[in-house]
């Protein structure tokens, strides 16, 4: 299901689709997502939308990056990870896009299930 989510302070529809997932999937206001990712671009001198950055960050945070199978690379999309993801907490990339996944269910500013991720992060949890 796609949940429309913009935390954007000024409800703004810009390149922050990084920070808006982050901001997501742990649970912090955008501003304190974007300065988060500010810092850990800062410290490995790059921009904070970078796919290593945003990488870094979540990893940092308990996240494992997953391949996602390629078993049709054309026609395997946002949506189709969710109906086999329907529990867990993901940031999925796209190459181009980031997007959050909880539960099954799509958080962007945007219906984005029609876009194909190419990896995933998925949060760990504690056993």
């Amino acid at each position: 299901m796609f949940v429309l989510y913009n935390p954007n302070p000024l409800g703004r529809m810009t390149d922050d689709c990084v920070i808006r997932a982050v901001a997501k999937v742990l649970d912090m206001p955008w501003e304190n997502a974007f300065m988060k990712l500010c810092l850990k671009g800062l410290t490995l001198c790059d921009l904070p939308n970078n796919n290593a950055v945003w990488g870094a960050y979540l990893h940092d945070k308990g996240f494992v990056r997953e391949a996602i199978p390629n078993t049709c690379p054309d026609c395997y999309t946002v949506e189709c990870f969710c109906q086999d993801h329907p529990t867990g907490t993901y940031v999925l990339g796209t190459g181009t896009h980031a997007v959050a996944v909880i539960d099954g269910n799509i958080f962007d500013a945007y219906y984005s299930g029609d876009l194909v991720p190419l990896y995933a992060y998925r949060k760990e949890t504690k056993q």
